[in-house]
């Protein structure tokens, strides 16, 4: 591990109540409790009088973001990232999760550099039906940008992607100044889209968009990153193809060149068994999915008490005095 990056540190996470908070809150209430993963844990659910959900997570120094947006990151903290980043989405891929708003900002790092993937506000199962509207412009993948109706994990790899060579460059690789002007700007880098996942194309208006666009060769990623390790190219090239069949999955990428330094078997764990998303079919006012997260929220407790890890489920006047920094 490199030595610690001094940035400054951020206050203990507390979200309020509110629809998107019980999707993600779900997964996060009955998934991981393993406090090894990069990925963000809760250490703490409070109620409120008003029987207002809070959540408390581990607390982290600071993000992705602030670190790009204040120094040039170099290649041995990249490096380290990018494994946990890729550690993490082995995880929560091997439980049919897809992440789907990877970015910076939702990649936290405290001091000693250990990183922590977290806002599953919008993660789904993999292969459902799919909404458009996901993840920051800069590292969408192109699968939503076409408007297709099914896609898998390989949305998370192309936005680790964007990140890996954002820690790089010290800038964005695709810097689109809205929604269509992404997708030329990519196609400008790593040229037309392939046959394969235009006939994937269910919009007609994007289709005739597409067709309209001059044919483009694909630009060496040598060329679109200079003076990067080699190794870090090639990764990054692996994960930044078009066509997502051809992406390369976060198993594959903890045993590439790049990442080998860190790459342990031993230490790569994958789910037991894959998430259940059945409740996202469920059509519940607020109040049903108020009982239902309250009912993870006990679980949670329960098995944080037996582990050891937090006592008994508090409400919010019992915060009085405690000290959260």
């Amino acid at each position: 591990m490199p030595a610690a990056l001094l940035t400054p540190p951020y206050g203990e996470e507390m979200a309020h109540f509110s629809q998107k908070t019980v999707m993600g809150t779900i997964f996060e209430t009955t998934e991981r409790l393993d406090l090894l993963q990069p990925i963000i844990n809760l250490t703490d659910i409070f109620i409120s009088p008003s029987e207002d959900i809070y959540l408390v997570t581990e607390l982290m120094a600071t993000d992705l973001n602030t670190i790009l947006k204040s120094k040039k990151v170099e290649d041995q903290f990249a490096q380290y990232f990018m494994y946990q980043i890729m550690r993490g989405l082995k995880y929560l891929h091997s439980a049919g999760v897809v992440h789907r708003d990877l970015k910076p900002s939702n990649i936290l790092i405290n001091e000693n550099c250990d990183l922590k993937i977290c806002d599953f506000g919008l993660a789904r199962v993999q292969e459902l039906n799919m909404t458009g509207y996901v993840s920051t412009r800069y590292y969408r993948a192109p699968e939503i940008m076409l408007t297709w109706r099914k896609y898998n994990e390989k949305v998370d790899i192309w936005s680790a992607g964007c990140i890996f060579a954002e820690l790089l460059l010290g800038e964005p690789l695709f810097p689109g100044k809205n929604h269509i002007n992404q997708f030329c700007v990519i196609t400008e880098s790593l040229g037309s889209p392939p046959e394969s996942m235009i006939a994937n194309i269910t919009s007609e208006n994007t289709l005739n968009f597409i067709k309209s666009l001059p044919k483009r060769e694909r630009k060496p990623m040598s060329q679109l990153i200079p003076k990067a390790n080699p190794d870090a190219v090639t990764l990054i090239d692996q994960m930044l193809q078009f066509d997502p069949d051809t992406r390369i999955t976060a198993n594959q990428a903890v045993e590439c060149p790049y990442l080998a330094p860190y790459h342990d078997p031993n230490d790569e764990p994958v789910a037991t068994e894959a998430f259940d998303w059945s409740f996202l079919e469920a059509n519940l006012p607020a109040d049903i999915w108020k009982t239902i997260m309250y009912g993870e929220v006990l679980g949670f407790h329960e098995q944080m008490t037996q582990n050891g890890q937090t006592g008994p489920m508090k409400t919010i006047n019992q915060l009085d005095g405690m000290d959260l920094a």
